[in-house]
């Protein structure tokens, strides 16, 4: 059996110079600027030419200025941004246009002269609706549309800066989180192809050992002939069950964050008030050894089969080459230049403007009043270096049913100039809900149900129905929109779920309109009378 010992060193400087240039070549646009400078530089202006035959998806960028890789998904259309959300949404036409808008105009501002480029900020959004009408889901399913850097907040986990709690500058970095993993997976995806490569190198190193070295007995085993041997039975799967040691960093698949300053030191978890202990005791470990003699991080041999050590060495070799590239600035610059952040229940950090209705909340006023330089415009200190927020994208959503948008400071208001109403769901609505999106409900419980072997139906009465109960339900205790389906829903499949696992193998089940009604009649009567119980 052959067994060596894998201990990577770096490549001569001939093959380090090479890989270096193949990583400065261009590879996604041939014509287009290599990656190094591709980062909102600024070039030539005499080079400023215009097509006159754009492709069919979107106008090719001037050329005086470079596109970024990861700014191609923020090019979508509006009509295709808006056609992607009927996927999941029902109605909410005006609230999907603005998003769609919103989010083009991001690809827009990319195409100005640089002249221009600094003059233009994106205009903020408000969007205004009763609970459960889908704000929160036109944030959530935006977040799948773009790469870009996108976070999504409670206005209410915040408070005014001298009290306890966390500010509002958190906010942007947890954004630089989000746009440092986002960066280091995108340049993990661009790199994985040479680092594949390198794999197979590093196991023939382990198995006959470097290129050109001689065993002890004299014989040559890093002959051209006999690594291309090997090489061929790796590719076949032969030497998959071979066992080999591996020289693997103790703290593989820990530090999942990145690199030293990528997270991985310091890892608060999205939380100023609490330090990730375990990330210290690693700052502290890696400290006390740097007076020694070894460099780097510190590593711990293991045994194990070639089929398992690939993926180890791959993210050791991915590791190698993203030292290459500073994902700090990428990262920064994405975060700024893309940064997408949705402010969800804002009206709960609102107050009355009537004398008798003001209170000493750490968060009301305070923190609107902390959110002003945020979303007009500063620059936050994180642990990735200086954030400027004047070009992120801003939007607000509230249900404001105990207070109304005039209640927010004026300030704020002129900060989120384009507001949007969301309409409250009708009967028809909710049916929709439970039949058009991809996903819905009736679906759901189709699906899960089947995984005992049962068929499961929903006759078309059957699903009126549940709507028509959730609408007067809604009407008559409390509007709660579409999360009354839900409710709904788990009452009239209670009994069928609890049984499902006793029936026998391809039992059919159907829910008709008088399953529905006998399920839901306690529920209709005892709703009136809830309210007045103590």
């Amino acid at each position: 059996m052959l067994l060596a010992t894998c201990a990577f060193r770096r490549s001569p400087a001939a093959s380090a110079l090479q890989r270096a240039a193949s990583l400065a070549a261009p590879r996604t646009r041939p014509d287009g600027p290599p990656p190094i400078a591709r980062f909102f530089s600024s070039a030539d202006p005499t080079e400023d030419t215009v097509d006159t035959a754009p492709p069919p998806t979107d106008p090719p960028p001037p050329a005086h200025q470079p596109q970024p890789n990861w700014l191609s998904t923020v090019s979508l259309r509006p009509a295709e941004v808006v056609a992607e959300l009927n996927r999941h949404i029902v109605g909410q036409s005006s609230a999907k246009r603005a998003v769609a808008i919103a989010m083009r105009n991001r690809w827009r501002r990319r195409q100005l002269p640089p002249h221009l480029l600094k003059e233009v900020t994106p205009r903020n959004v408000l969007m205004i609706g009763p609970t459960g009408c889908g704000k929160t889901e036109v944030a959530r399913r935006m977040a799948g549309l773009s790469d870009a850097p996108f976070l999504k907040v409670e206005a209410t986990k915040f408070t005014e800066v001298g009290y306890h709690g966390r500010d509002v500058d958190q906010i942007v970095r947890d954004l630089m989180d989000v746009s440092m993993v986002l960066t280091k997976k995108r340049q993990m995806e661009r790199l994985r192809g040479e680092a594949r490569d390198m794999v197979e190198e590093r196991i023939l190193d382990v198995l006959i050992g470097p290129e050109g070295s001689v065993a002890a007995s004299g014989a040559s085993h890093g002959n051209k002939s006999q690594r291309e041997s090997f090489r061929g039975m790796l590719r076949d799967g032969l030497l998959e069950n071979q066992e080999i040691d591996l020289d693997v960093p103790e703290n593989m698949g820990q530090a999942a964050a990145g690199k030293d300053g990528e997270g991985a030191v310091f890892a608060f978890g999205g939380d100023s008030t609490g330090i990730n202990m375990q990330a210290v005791s690693e700052m502290m470990r890696k400290l006390g050894g740097a007076a020694g003699q070894r460099r780097g991080p510190p590593t711990e041999r293991k045994r194990m089969a070639i089929s398992e050590a690939r993926e180890i060495i791959l993210e050791i070799e991915l590791e190698k080459l993203l030292e290459k590239v500073d994902l700090k600035k990428e990262a920064i610059a994405a975060a700024e230049e893309s940064g997408i952040v949705f402010i969800d229940e804002i009206d709960k950090i609102c107050s009355s403007r009537d004398y008798n209705s003001r209170s000493a909340d750490a968060s009301a006023e305070g923190v609107q009043r902390d959110l002003l330089p945020l979303v007009e415009g500063t620059t936050i200190n994180t642990k990735y270096g200086n954030v400027n927020t004047d070009y992120m994208l801003f939007i607000a959503s509230g249900a404001f049913h105990a207070v109304k948008p005039s209640d927010m400071l004026p300030e704020l208001q002129g900060r989120l100039p384009i507001r949007v109403e969301l309409n409250g769901l009708t009967e028809e609505d909710l049916y929709k809900i439970l039949t058009e999106p991809e996903a819905n409900l009736v679906r759901q419980q189709i699906e899960l149900i089947k995984t005992e072997g049962v068929s499961l139906s929903f006759e078309d009465d059957a699903i009126r129905e549940i709507a028509k109960t959730a609408a007067q339900l809604n009407r008559t205790v409390e509007n709660i929109g579409a999360r009354r389906l839900h409710t709904v829903m788990e009452r009239i499949m209670e009994e069928i779920s609890f049984q499902a696992a006793e029936m026998e193998n391809g039992a059919e089940v159907v829910v008709t309109k008088k399953l529905v009604k006998d399920r839901l009649s306690d529920v209709l009567t005892t709703s009136d009378l809830s309210k007045y119980i103590l």
